[in-house]
């Protein structure tokens, strides 16, 4: 008889994978929201397939950069806030090691430890590596796995990246009177697809994840194609 796996010893590297995922998924539904809305405001005022592809092109490249320089420096300015954080406490764990151990032990009790427990726990961990016991107890850090800058500025841009390639080809791969229910179709597809998977992440129900999707979508696209063909008429 096998023993049951306990996957909840691996909760918070679970939460990091979930957060990745959501983050993505969001990336990928804002290209394609973003771009659709761009193609399909051209193509209210023009069939031309190089103008469809270089307006394409632009929102991608601008979107995509744009969303990595964003997530760059909004995951830049957390690190350094953990950076910061853990030379403060690496500088209080020198100065007043027993006030450090005073506190620790009382933020052991706050999650249910009796006082004696806490207490020989707090030592146990100060002993083994007193600034990992406070980093992640006190400040919840891992120190061994700081938000990368890097990282999250690749995976927008990627997800990003995915998700505007999807109207961009429907818009310009199809003959000239399929273009526009193509890429209709094609975007509330995908949105359908994005809103069930944020919510399914999310641990939500999917429908209402869903309408917002595709309504969100179909009034953008819908907007853009109006404007666009509005300024088409008036021959701008």
């Amino acid at each position: 008889m096998t023993e049951p796996t306990h996957d909840e010893a691996h909760g918070g590297a679970l939460g990091a994978r979930l957060n990745w995922l959501r983050a993505a998924v969001l990336g990928a539904n804002d290209g394609i929201v973003s771009t659709a809305g761009i193609v399909v405001g051209v193509a209210g005022a023009t069939q031309s397939r190089s103008a469809l592809l270089t307006a394409g092109l632009a929102g991608l490249l601008a979107g995509s950069m744009s969303m990595a320089a964003g997530e760059y420096v909004s995951v830049s300015t957390q690190r350094d806030s953990e950076v910061a954080a853990l030379a403060v406490e690496k500088r209080e764990l020198r100065d007043q090691p027993e006030a450090e151990l005073r506190e620790l032990t009382g933020l052991l009790e706050e999650r249910g430890l009796s006082r004696e427990v806490a207490r020989e726990a707090a030592q146990q961990l100060t002993a083994r590596d007193a600034l990992r016991a406070h980093a992640r107890v006190e400040l919840g850090i891992n120190p061994d796995e700081l938000t990368n800058p890097w990282h999250a500025a690749w995976a927008s841009f990627t997800a990003f990246t995915v998700g505007a390639l999807l109207p961009l080809l429907a818009i310009v791969l199809p003959p000239a009177g399929w273009r526009l229910p193509v890429t209709v179709v094609s975007v509330l597809a995908a949105l359908v697809l994005t809103g069930w998977a944020s919510a399914r992440l999310g641990a939500a129900r999917p429908g209402r994840a869903v309408l917002r999707n595709v309504v969100g979508g179909a009034l953008a696209m819908g907007v853009t194609y109006a404007a666009g063909s509005l300024l088409g008429a008036a021959g701008a």
